[in-house]
């Protein structure tokens, strides 16, 4: 199964929604980051379940152990491992699930490819196994902090028909955090959690769009043709649970340009090369231009909604399937961090392989 992500700096995430407990290996992080349980714990409160209406209600205070790596504050340089325990698993709630398939989830494609599967909240395709990944994200954007001062800040963008006004080039995290729905834009983002709270009361639910923008991110991020820092970040974000689609910088809209009109322009600025224009979304020739990254990441509505669904059972019998539990409406504002997570895990591999490169050029 792939759990592993990264060359350089590398994860394994490990653990099922209902299992004992899920958690991460960071293997290849770099000795002397000062980090603490208190700094993780920042990022997973922020993911965590049940911290708003508009959310799942399963509680859980995804309280992080670091069991390895870090001494007195700091990296050790040798793998680093930390663990969530599930404490509010309700597995009775899936029990009507055991012998039918639920529309757009992983029950059928996982019998297919292992032969059997954890039905209990979805296993291993459960969101809750991004907890490893957040985890992770939170030491790699330090690094990251640390090292070139670049700043990730993703923000949720757009829910169903509703489309929040928001300058990339302004948005600070702080804005992003004062509201449930994480929309920069406030009154957008009360139409927002008004539509996510009707949407949750009928049963059904929403999708939208996340943007991100990483700034001071250095040129020279990324390699050409199959390691394109863009490709890596598509694999990345399209590997997180409910999501559907990628673009950076200008996406599908630049169809809709020339050539003259899509170019961003080069100028001279205090000693550094600048583009008047970021069409490109901050990458070109699959490498960094020093402009800001900016990308759009879709994310589908809850598969699991509480309202009876037509399915089959894995002996290709008709049936009504009647779910139960708790769920998001919408995962997007807890999705906010975990897409800020995996931006970090991909820029800090580049960025160090980047170093490893220049080392063995010198």
């Amino acid at each position: 199964m792939g759990s592993i992500f990264g060359r350089v700096f590398r994860i394994s995430t490990w653990g099922e929604s209902h299992g004992g407990a899920v958690g991460v290996v960071v293997d290849g992080c770099p000795p002397g980051i000062e980090i603490s349980e208190a700094e993780i714990q920042c990022e997973l409160d922020r993911r965590r379940p049940g911290q708003s209406k508009i959310t799942s209600q399963r509680r859980e205070t995804d309280a992080i152990q670091i069991l390895s790596g870090v001494f007195e504050g700091k990296t050790l340089g040798t793998p680093i491992s930390m663990m969530v325990w599930n404490q509010d698993a309700r597995s009775q709630d899936y029990s009507e699930i055991q012998n039918v398939y639920r529309p757009s989830h992983a029950d059928y494609t996982y019998d297919v490819k292992y032969g059997f599967r954890d039905f209990r909240g979805g296993g291993r395709s459960s969101a809750r196994e991004t907890i490893g990944r957040v985890a992770a994200g939170a030491i790699a954007a330090k690094f990251l902090k640390l090292r070139c001062n670049m700043e990730i800040v993703a923000y949720v963008k757009q829910i169903y028909n509703l489309v929040g006004e928001v300058d990339p080039k302004k948005v600070r995290k702080a804005q992003v955090e004062k509201n449930i729905v994480r929309c920069p834009d406030q009154e957008t983002a009360a139409k927002m959690i008004e539509l996510i709270d009707h949407t949750r009361k009928a049963g059904d639910s929403v999708g939208g769009v996340i943007e991100c923008v990483v700034r001071n991110v250095p040129p020279g991020l990324g390699e050409p043709v199959f390691d394109r820092l863009e490709a890596d970040l598509a694999k990345a974000m399209l590997s997180l649970p409910a999501t559907k689609g990628f673009e950076i910088g200008s996406g599908f809209s630049g169809v809709t340009m020339t050539g003259s009109e899509h170019n961003d322009s080069f100028y001279s600025a205090k000693g550094r090369i600048r583009t008047k224009t970021n069409r490109s979304g901050g990458v070109q020739g699959g490498i960094s231009n020093g402009e800001d990254l900016f990308f759009r990441v879709a994310f589908k509505p809850t598969a699991t909604i509480l309202r009876p669904q037509k399915t089959v059972t894995p002996d290709r019998k008709s049936a009504i399937l009647k779910p139960k539990g708790r769920h998001d409406p919408c995962v997007l504002p807890r999705a906010v961090p975990i897409v800020e997570a995996m931006a970090a895990l991909v820029l800090v591999d580049h960025y160090l392989l980047q170093g490893m490169m220049r080392s063995d050029s010198e």
